[in-house]
């Protein structure tokens, strides 16, 4: 089986040990894997660079910066020395402003955070966020995140061909997690849909964990959402 990067297996697991170990078993099946904050006082960025300079992965850092600029642009600008693929940032436009003066130089891609794929209107409501569906409030959150430079959004699948639709994504990158294959339990995920549905409204790559790294046969779970995308 030739990888197709449009899938990106999140390493969700507790460890460097554990995550090492679900790439052997994934092998060259998986080419892109996610390092989130729940790995990253695990050995997370090691498992990045060792990933990508010794296997030849592309990895997503989904490190969600939020600071005032100064501090998110020196922090992006000690994570693109490393060369990773995509990282992650809030996606308010100062922030974002902030990420591309640290990434400048490198070929790391800025995706903005829209809104979180486990948040409903009652989370929001409870965050004080203005009035609006969830996908309302992402889709002018894209909308503002890729006017400030970002490369790209996180988005949930259900807002993905709303983003796409922007006249400012043109050419710029959706990446969806909240993917489930057909069948899979929802978990903690609240905007969800299935790997062809995101990849058809318009995502480049759909972001998959539980279902992959909790399964009895993770390269066999890998395969099976493979084989759901349309054909290129």
């Amino acid at each position: 089986m030739t990888a197709d990067d449009r899938l990106i297996v999140a390493l969700d697991v507790p460890n460097i040990v554990q995550a090492l170990a679900l790439t052997e078993k994934l092998g060259d099946r998986v080419s892109f894997y996610k390092i989130g904050l729940g790995m990253l006082t695990g050995g997370g960025l090691a498992l990045a660079n060792e990933l990508k300079q010794e296997h030849g992965k592309r990895i997503f850092l989904d490190m969600k910066f939020f600071d005032i600029g100064a501090t998110v642009e020196a922090a992006v600008r000690g994570i693109a020395q490393f060369d990773l693929d995509f990282l992650t940032v809030h996606g308010d436009p100062q922030v974002v402003r902030a990420a591309g003066e640290g990434k400048k130089g490198s070929n790391t891609k800025i995706l903005a955070v829209t809104v979180l794929t486990s948040l409903d209107r009652a989370d929001l409501d409870a965050n004080m966020i203005l009035p609006g569906t969830p996908s309302e409030i992402a889709v002018e959150r894209a909308a503002r995140a890729l006017e400030a430079g970002a490369d790209g959004v996180i988005c949930s699948p259900q807002e993905a061909a709303l983003v796409r639709a922007l006249p400012q994504a043109a050419g710029r990158l959706i990446v969806t997690p909240g993917v489930r294959p057909a069948g899979s339990a929802a978990g903690d995920q609240k905007r969800i849909a299935t790997p062809a549905e995101a990849i058809r409204a318009g995502a480049n790559h759909i972001v998959v964990g539980r279902p992959i790294w909790a399964a009895e046969d993770p390269a066999a779970a890998a395969r099976a959402v493979v084989a759901e995308l349309p054909r290129r």
